[in-house]
């Protein structure tokens, strides 16, 4: 029986997907594995696909799932985007469609920033996206209308 999969508010993408013991999985090109076909990873797949067909980022600057740690405690973010020299440019939270994106999803990317200091966040559950971009300078940050291309980085 084929997998229902909730129609998200990103382009059509093709995606492969296998199924074992009732199980399915989809292939992440960042990760270069099969990885289990969660709600939430359904929308971090469709949200690389997004910035690399849409906004030309490079797969191979793309890094998901990676853990860090800050102050003694494990965290792991879901997508980061570098530039060219390798210096992280954009922090990307994805949450289930189901999830509804609240003042929580934002502290929880506030925080993850404090560590890898970019200058643009996105929050996405793949049918609402806000992307802002830090005005270090003056400790305040300000919605765009898009999520920023990669060549405008």
């Amino acid at each position: 029986m084929p997998v229902q999969l909730p129609k998200l508010n990103f382009p059509a993408s093709t995606f492969k997907l296998k199924e074992v013991d009732g199980h399915f999985s989809i292939f992440d090109q960042s990760r270069r594995k099969f990885v289990n076909l969660t709600p939430e990873e359904w929308v971090r797949q469709n949200c690389l696909a997004f910035l690399r067909d849409q906004k030309g980022y490079p797969m191979s600057l793309l890094a998901v799932e990676k853990s860090f740690k800050l102050n003694g405690k494990l965290l792991r973010y879901d997508i980061v985007a570098y530039s060219k020299t390798a210096s992280p440019v954009l922090l990307v939270e994805c949450k289930a469609p189901e999830i509804k994106i609240s003042q929580k999803t934002f502290d929880q990317i506030a925080v993850y920033n404090l560590e890898l200091k970019v200058p643009y966040l996105m929050v996405t559950n793949g049918l609402d996206h806000y992307c802002c971009v830090i005005d270090a300078e003056n400790s305040r940050f300000h919605f765009l209308k898009e999520i920023p291309d990669f060549a405008n980085l």
